[in-house]
């Protein structure tokens, strides 16, 4: 796949390189990850990882921008690459001691051991999937968005009644896939791809009328990978709750506390806001569906 410059930032990411002093593992994390934060140390040394002194960090294969570039998470580009980064800072490592592996969408939330200390992967956190592994503190709010063909009969679309005859498709297992079934509820099945590269050739060949994705896939899609595309517009949200990305970990894992707590800080810092500006900045120009 042909890649052009995405207009959303490329300066790297400063990372905080300020150190948790305190937290333990939570002995239930599925409402509060970082609650039970204050107890054992969070040190390096203290850290129950796959490999001692190195942090292993998952990802699909490949991956996007705005979240990676190049499709290479160590080149701490993009926006969930500068996060991973992050995270790792607060927790002690340094760029060298993050080790990345590639983990399918899909295997990443199933239940069993995992292959990775955690997993960053635009995975939104619901009920469904904590019944299977952990999940850190939010570290984006995100909204669904669907993009189409300038020369697709949703090209014009201004409201989810006018996506009611629409032919769809999501990536399998996403929330994108969720957006259709439970808001949009066309009349035609949706379509079902394993990965976005396939999503994407199925929109341009018209197999599909429109495509669903998060909205800073859809700004890089439409602006810089789909010739003759548009954002048709955003989804209200499947809930009343704001739709949040989380890193993944294994059930009860012992670093769920420790993970959440360098979300948290991140947070409180500005760092994430900061990565935010950086790389997911271009939030206009996409109109709302009623």
């Amino acid at each position: 796949m042909i890649r052009r410059p995405l207009l959303l930032g490329i300066a790297t990411a400063a990372l905080s390189a300020a150190a948790l002093t305190a937290c333990a593992p939570a002995d239930d994390t599925s409402t509060s990850p970082s609650a039970a934060a204050s107890g054992a140390a969070c040190a390096k040394d203290s850290l129950k990882t796959l490999a001692a002194g190195k942090l292993t960090v998952g990802t699909d294969e490949p991956v996007y921008e705005p979240w990676f570039v190049d499709n290479k998470p160590d080149n701490q580009k993009g926006f969930e690459g500068a996060v991973a980064y992050a995270v790792a800072t607060k927790l002690g490592y340094q760029p060298a001691e993050v080790v990345w592996t590639r983990v399918t969408f899909n295997n990443a939330i199933a239940p069993g051991a995992k292959t990775y200390d955690f997993d960053i992967n635009e995975f939104s956190i619901t009920d469904d999937r904590k019944k299977a592994v952990d999940f850190s503190s939010p570290y984006y709010d995100v909204r669904q968005t669907v993009i189409a063909l300038k020369s697709s009969k949703i090209a014009g679309a201004k409201s989810l009644a006018d996506l009611k005859n629409a032919k769809l498709g999501a990536q399998v297992g996403t929330s994108s896939y969720t957006a259709i079934t439970d808001v949009i509820k066309p009349g035609t099945q949706p379509a079902v791809f394993n990965n976005n590269d396939d999503a994407k050739k199925a929109l341009q060949n018209g197999q599909i009328d429109g495509l669903v994705v998060d909205l800073p896939t859809a700004f890089y899609m439409t602006g810089a990978e789909i010739e003759n595309s548009l954002i048709v517009g955003q989804l209200p949200p499947t809930t009343g709750n704001v739709e949040q990305f989380g890193l993944v970990l294994d059930k009860g894992s012992a670093l769920t506390a420790c993970v959440s707590q360098a979300v948290d800080a991140l947070k409180a810092d500005g760092t994430l806001a900061n990565l935010q500006k950086q790389w997911l900045s271009q939030d206009a120009g996409a109109p709302e569906l009623s």
